[in-house]
């Protein structure tokens, strides 16, 4: 099953980060159609989709909690975990059992969700995929496709219950203003922290002086988060780092202390903050993003996702079945590797204080035990 192998390689949220994307894609679709060929999940009708296309269903796969998942959200009590081949699986009792999703209306991987609530979430992915859930990820309804654009999008989020963003590949930045209905794109443009800000939303604050396309952003956007009620950042490709003080209506490029690819931004107050991506870099700053602090990391795996629990312990999730500790608000970490080393691409903790971690080989759950303190020698 070597095409597999292949597929998971290539489908994974961070191969993106190598222009090589647009070759491989064709190759990625076959790959895809021979895993289906192969598994023994089946397929619900097609229908038209909101491009008028015959829409394909996602599968229903009898092992799919062992697939690649590659991101993880809370919808009040309940997890729900999005993966490859529009796999969507959703758990009421802390990731002991899950369930497939009930109507999925795409077989595109799918690379991030975000819940606004216990009901309400959205679903992004390849071929620029926008999906909504009404009934807290048990059916799901596309509102954007754009598969002839061939990229996909990797994060989403809500600053409130109307106004969303939805950020990937090549600078791709999208806008919702009606609670996730509708969406639309919109040229991501900023400057550094030394120079005059540009309205995201509505094109130049000073009309005077145009948009030109050196002030647009095409680096792969990898993340999107809110520290407070204003503020957000995005970690992105080649070192770039963003920050918005006005919920994303206008952002600022800040000063960054590497120049390889970022993959998260952990804000751990609205002060704050931790930055995280290729080869174990993990950076701090206490300013807001004016400056930055190395954190030494005793790894070089790439390190994707990252959460602050309620017990105060920071956990980074990495790939080669890395997992990072801090147990003092981040200023230095222990390293703590599964045995299998499949890869973590991204965590949530549950309501019972437990951490879930997806990725290779699908689900992986972190109870108190392995969040203990470690002891000293």
């Amino acid at each position: 099953m070597v095409y597999i192998a292949v597929l998971h390689i290539l489908s994974s949220r961070f191969f993106f980060a190598s222009s090589l994307w647009i070759l491989l894609r064709p190759l990625l679709r076959i790959l895809s159609v021979l895993c289906a060929v192969a598994g023994s999940s089946v397929s619900l009708p097609a229908i038209a989709d909101i491009n008028g296309n015959a829409e394909v269903f996602a599968t229903k796969a009898p092992l799919v909690e062992h697939s690649l998942l590659l991101d993880i959200a809370r919808a009040g009590d309940a997890l729900v975990a999005v993966g490859e081949r529009g796999h969507i699986l959703r758990s009421t009792d802390n990731a002991v059992s899950w369930q497939q999703a009930e109507q999925v209306p795409t077989q595109a991987t799918l690379t991030g969700v975000f819940f606004q609530d216990e009901t309400r979430g959205w679903a992004v992915g390849h071929d620029t995929t926008i999906l909504l859930t009404r009934d807290g990820g048990v059916n799901w309804e596309q509102v954007y496709s754009a598969p002839q654009d061939e990229t996909p999008l990797l994060d989403v989020m809500f600053v409130n219950d109307k106004q969303g963003i939805a950020v990937g590949a090549y600078g791709l930045f999208m806008i919702s203003n009606d609670g996730g209905v509708s969406w639309s794109k919109r040229d991501f443009i900023t400057k550094s922290v030394n120079q005059p800000v540009y309205d995201r939303l509505d094109g130049p604050r000073d009309a005077a002086e145009p948009v030109t396309v050196e002030d647009m952003i095409d680096f792969h956007l990898n993340h999107i988060t809110q520290a407070d009620a204003s503020t957000l950042y995005i970690a992105a490709e080649a070192g770039n780092i963003y920050r918005s003080d006005d919920l994303g209506r206008s952002w600022q490029q800040l000063n960054s202390p590497y120049e390889g690819s970022f993959f998260g931004v952990l804000p751990l107050n609205a002060e704050q903050l931790l930055i995280f991506g290729l080869r174990g870099h993990l950076f701090r700053s206490d300013d807001k993003g004016a400056s930055w602090q190395p954190v030494e990391t005793a790894t070089q795996a790439m390190l994707t996702d990252a959460l602050q629990t309620s017990e105060g312990v920071v956990v980074i999730a990495g790939l080669g079945g890395v997992s990072l500790m801090s147990f003092n608000q981040g200023q230095n970490f222990v390293v703590k590797p599964r045995a299998d080393r499949l890869g973590n691409v991204a965590l949530v903790e549950a309501k019972d204080g437990s951490i879930v971690m997806v990725g290779e080989g699908g689900v992986r759950r972190l109870v108190a035990n392995d969040l203990a303190v470690p002891a000293k020698p």
